[in-house]
């Protein structure tokens, strides 16, 4: 059983839950940008969580069954339809051999996630199917003419057909950080807590880049010395010279040599997969003490 590749848009990637605990090789988590929406599409067609499928940016895929097959997209509601007939998103689809599935563009969202019944069965790379694009590991892109085999289905069926998920925002989105390790490495470390950021079109799965509007007051340095490279987090919000952050994504490199002033929530960092350039950012701070009612 395997799919083919009849067109693979902007940029599709094979992305799993991606490799943890190899940090001190040198070798960095990657896996899906929304998590949560990998997640979704694996167990809408009875996988487990994990199982390696499509991360699509924007949309564009075009899909061809070999045999017939059991698959589901999630993450940003591109319009999806098999052999041109309009089909759901986040829903259970079944084609027939030779059937092809097709995502449009996303009106909303930036990445889509299309995963396969017995997930894709690509030779792991350090234990994961994921493409990290920073490092070159993993699959390549991927690319016309594909040919993606599918592992064995398990054997547990799908528990529902559909679920409704929220779209994602097309406005302003707010994000929960934490004070980062070198907050008192600024002037005013809640300046980043002021008005918003407006999200660059140099983002990637790297990194989100921001900049202010105009008008609003930037993040000024109160320590110029240099930094000794150390340890950052996926959602660490790193400032360079410029004073404009990058927020780490899931290709984020493992250490860093610029301040990192605050680290998003675990929680809020899939809202950033699905953030588009043009888009503003607001922080709102988390206390790094929370009190628990008795």
């Amino acid at each position: 059983m395997s799919l083919e590749v009849l067109a693979p848009g902007a940029l599709s990637t094979v992305q799993d839950l991606g490799r943890p605990g190899l940090f001190r090789y040198g070798v960095g988590v990657a896996g899906a940008a929304d998590r949560g929406a990998l997640r979704l599409a694996n167990r809408l067609v009875g996988n487990p969580e994990g199982h390696a499928g499509v991360e699509v940016l924007l949309g564009g895929l075009v899909l061809r069954a070999a045999a017939p097959a059991v698959l589901a997209v999630t993450g940003a509601p591109v319009p999806v339809d098999v052999d041109g007939s309009p089909a759901g998103h986040a829903s259970v689809l079944v084609l027939r051999a030779g059937q092809t599935l097709r995502l449009g563009a996303a009106a909303a969202g930036l990445r889509a996630y299309v995963a396969v019944r017995g997930g894709l069965a690509l030779e792991p790379v350090l234990g994961s199917r994921s493409r990290d694009t920073l490092a070159g590991i993993g699959p390549e892109p991927l690319a016309a003419g594909d040919r993606l085999p599918v592992g064995p289905p398990p054997a547990r069926f799908p528990p529902v057909r559909t679920v409704p998920v929220p779209a994602p925002a097309t406005g302003t989105v707010t994000l929960a950080v934490r004070p980062g390790p070198r907050a008192d490495w600024f002037e005013d470390p809640a300046v980043l807590f002021r008005g918003s950021w407006t999200v660059t079109p140099e983002s990637d799965r790297v990194g989100v880049r921001l900049e202010r509007p105009a008008g609003q007051p930037p993040l000024v340095r109160a320590v110029s010395a240099e930094l000794p490279s150390e340890g950052v987090a996926l959602g660490s919000l790193q400032v360079p010279p410029t004073g404009r952050p990058v927020l780490f994504g899931p290709d984020h490199p493992i250490t860093g040599g610029y301040p990192v002033v605050g680290v998003v929530r675990e929680a809020d960092v899939d809202l950033v997969a699905q953030v588009r350039p043009g888009q503003s950012l607001r922080f709102r701070p988390v206390p790094e003490h929370v009190e628990v009612p008795a």
